[in-house]
């Protein structure tokens, strides 16, 4: 049973994170990413316990990369948490449809906006916890492109209302992952677009693929979905340049129905590319990448749990 959350305190945290919202916004955007930036020191060094699951991921993710630049890519990848949350409450003051582009960068994306502007299909988009994942998404319900993620709804409802309400402003809706079942498929049905963040552990019941060169449980509805509607998935990134609010959106790979139509097992296959194709992304810059983040957690059975998983 969830714990029954005190309105009161809840009400309190949300006016608090308001205020330093006001706050924020009486300084540049990359005046406050480099605050950001040095929060990220802070708690990287006070929280033993996150930088050494980093530091851990790495070293297993990157065996032969050297101790010293080791610690430097979990030190960004701290960076990189408050970074987004900064970014985060930019995003609806300076990305709109006359603004964007002063801001984006993008790459490969051609083929995309045909599908989109075309709709003769649905869309799956997959990307993973890297730069702004959220970002990309934004900039499409900007450019008047109607598209859906799925999220996962804060603890705080005042929080998590006025949050969704910023990631929407522009168009892109946010769907509750109770009430994704019923949605999805029928967006697809629409030949609509709907975005997934790709690289959450997927307990005992998810299916085991290669990532950074351990197996990582993986969701299994994302194959299935592209199974069942006969959609392409769209393998995306929103990288961070030079640590500014700009960033480089792009396509990294495109999975057709054509391409798993012939393999034996058609949703190992999807899984597995959708996977690699983020692992390469990450592989270009992999302090923007959140390592803290429990990806491992869930191992294979007859597999006993890794320190810091």
């Amino acid at each position: 049973m969830a714990k029954k959350r005190n309105a009161i305190i809840d009400y309190l945290q949300y006016l608090g994170l308001r205020v330093v919202s006001m706050m924020l916004h009486c300084w540049p955007v990359n005046a406050n990413l480099q605050t950001a930036k040095l929060l990220g020191d802070f708690i990287y060094t006070i929280d033993r316990k996150h930088r050494m699951r980093a530091i851990h991921n790495l070293r297993r993710g990157f065996p032969d990369m050297p101790p010293a630049q080791v610690e430097q890519m979990a030190r960004r990848s701290m960076q990189t948490l408050f970074m987004f949350f900064v970014e985060v409450l930019f995003i609806t003051r300076l990305i709109r449809t006359d603004t964007w582009s002063r801001y984006v960068h993008m790459v490969n994306f051609r083929e995309v906006l045909d599908m989109l502007l075309r709709k003769k299909h649905g869309l799956i988009m997959v990307s993973g916890h890297y730069g702004n994942f959220e970002f990309g998404n934004y900039v499409l319900g900007a450019l008047g492109f109607a598209t859906y993620a799925i999220g996962r709804p804060l603890d705080n409802p005042y929080v998590n209302d006025w949050l969704m309400a910023v990631r929407a402003k522009q168009g892109s809706k946010i769907i509750a992952k109770k009430g994704a079942t019923e949605q999805v498929p029928a967006i697809l049905q629409q030949n609509g677009a709907i975005g997934f963040v790709a690289d959450q552990n997927a307990g005992p019941k998810g299916i085991f693929v290669d990532f950074f060169g351990r197996k990582a449980s993986t969701y299994k509805s994302i194959g299935l979905l592209a199974m069942e509607f006969n959609v392409p998935i769209v393998v995306a990134y929103s990288r961070r340049i030079n640590d500014r609010f700009e960033f480089e959106v792009g396509t990294h790979d495109i999975i057709y129905p054509a391409d798993w139509a012939n393999e034996p097992d058609p949703l190992r296959y999807i899984t597995q590319r959708y996977t690699s194709s983020i692992e390469d992304f990450i592989r270009k810059d992999p302090g923007q990448y959140w390592w803290v983040h429990r990806r491992w957690k869930s191992r294979p059975k007859g597999e006993a749990p890794e320190a810091y998983d």
